[in-house]
């Protein structure tokens, strides 16, 4: 079983989810990490034995001697379904006029959202959805998928099985976000309208 986990994520989240982990593997070492800095410092220090990498809803970018560093695969919780990698999937989906959307486990690669995917959960989007209702919904669909693969994360050194789904879809970016805020005389009401629920 792995003796150890870094778990990239927010402070908020840390202690619910080492907690989880640790319900599964009590001799478990759950390291919070929670900036590239820190990552980098816990990721390239001497390891116990076996390490691995978790991350949960992070904007940070995992280098590829971070994932080298560590045992494979790294994984990541990304807040949002395969059709939409990348950064603010949510806004993206609401502009775009999406039906389902969702949250991915996937294994981690140099390239951002781009690994063999594990699992997924969609939802339908109702019409008087906002970019929140779609974050709160994706992060809700994340923590239960996190639960259910501790044991396995916790316990288990061996990969998680995966799923035969690809990604698609525009990988979007935050420069791609930012623009997406930028309006100007030429901009109708109607198009105001649809950025302002999508990225307020």
């Amino acid at each position: 079983m792995p003796d150890e986990v870094l778990l990239l994520c927010g402070d908020a989240e840390a202690p619910h989810l080492a907690r989880v982990l640790g319900e599964e593997n009590r001799q478990l070492t759950i390291i919070h990490v929670g900036g590239r800095e820190s990552l980098l410092e816990a990721a390239l220090a001497p390891k116990p034995g076996f390490r691995r990498l978790i991350a949960f809803c992070t904007s940070v970018i995992v280098p590829a001697d971070v994932l080298a560093a560590v045992d494979g695969p790294a994984y990541n919780f990304h807040p949002g379904p395969p059709t939409y990698p990348g950064s603010h999937a949510a806004s993206f989906a609401v502009y775009d006029g999406a039906e389902q959307f969702g949250a991915t486990v996937h294994e981690m690669t140099a390239k951002v959202d781009a690994g063999a995917i594990v699992a997924v959960e969609w939802f339908d989007v109702q019409a008087e959805y906002r970019f929140q209702d779609l974050e709160i919904k994706a992060f809700q669909a994340l923590a239960r998928l996190f639960r259910d693969l501790a044991p396995a994360l916790a316990s288990d050194r061996n990969p998680l099985p995966r799923q035969d789904i690809e990604w698609s879809g525009q990988r979007w970016t935050n420069k791609d976000f930012e623009r997406m805020q930028e309006i100007d005389e030429t901009t109708s009401e109607d198009e105001i309208r649809r950025r302002f629920r999508a990225f307020g």
